[in-house]
């Protein structure tokens, strides 16, 4: 399988790059960054201290070789310029970027409407089985268990809540057969007033080197159901992805997520 990275030198792009190396029967055959970064014209192997991949970094995709898969951990409005290629190559895509908003999501649904997609906020195994478990449990422990989502990130990360926070989110209210939007407190300052019943809390931190932390609560007065998950490498992320990538290249068009991909639906 040949596959395309962009935002090569990223911290997700790096962990993509040697996840890719390191995986039988997958290929690089093109990485890209943004125009002036000081990683274009590098190999993309020399980049991370690896042996050389024989794949200079471009500021273009038109400059990579014919490829079935690009995976893109980037910036929606980038994620959104790169899947128009794909659309147009007969690519097949795995996205891995959040921060979507509403009329971003709803631009790129439209662009690989007829493209094989895997779209997901996390792409660690380990956490689409807390997904799982999580709506499960929802079923069981209903509006009378408080619910909290709670996620921790390091500090250069632009996005809030993150996007596996929100997916845990959603993953609660469908167990309720509620919308999250209906639903969801994003913040809370002042006089709050009593916390209102079957409402989904969600709280953020940002500092340090924090890969990703995040929890799940349900709260009783008598009792506390936590589900938890905590990352300590991005590789678990990097390792998903491609197993997404190598499961998408067999796939016919449509949108899938991880919870496909592993066989949970």
């Amino acid at each position: 399988m040949r596959v395309i990275i962009t935002g090569a030198s990223g911290r997700m792009g790096q962990m993509l790059i040697r996840a890719v190396a390191t995986t039988h029967g997958v290929s690089l055959v093109g990485a890209t960054e943004r125009a002036g970064s000081a990683a274009v014209g590098q190999d993309a192997g020399a980049l991370l201290g690896l042996e050389p991949l024989g794949v200079l970094v471009s500021d273009s995709l038109e400059q990579c070789a014919a490829a079935d898969v690009l995976i893109d951990f980037t910036t929606p409005e980038a994620c959104l310029a790169h899947a128009t290629f794909v659309a147009g190559h007969g690519m097949a895509m795995v996205v891995g970027t959040t921060g979507f908003d509403a009329k971003q999501q709803a631009q790129l649904d439209d662009i690989l409407a007829d493209t094989p997609t895997v779209v997901a906020a996390n792409y660690s195994v380990g956490v689409n089985l807390a997904l799982s478990l999580i709506q499960q449990a929802a079923k069981v422990l209903n509006a009378d268990y408080d619910a909290e989502i709670y996620e921790a990130h390091h500090k250069h990360k632009v996005d809030a809540p993150s996007g596996t926070a929100l997916a845990m989110g959603k993953a609660l209210a469908a167990g309720r057969n509620v919308a999250l939007e209906d639903v969801a407190v994003y913040s809370r300052e002042g006089i709050t007033g009593a916390r209102d019943r079957g409402s989904i809390g969600f709280s953020v931190v940002r500092g340090g080197n924090i890969v990703g932390d995040h929890k799940a609560m349900f709260i009783a007065d008598e009792e506390r159901i936590e589900i938890n998950h905590f990352a300590s490498d991005r590789m678990v992320f990097a390792k998903g992805a491609v197993r997404a990538a190598l499961w998408l290249s067999q796939q016919p068009s449509g949108r899938y997520d991880m919870q496909d991909v592993l066989g949970l639906k």
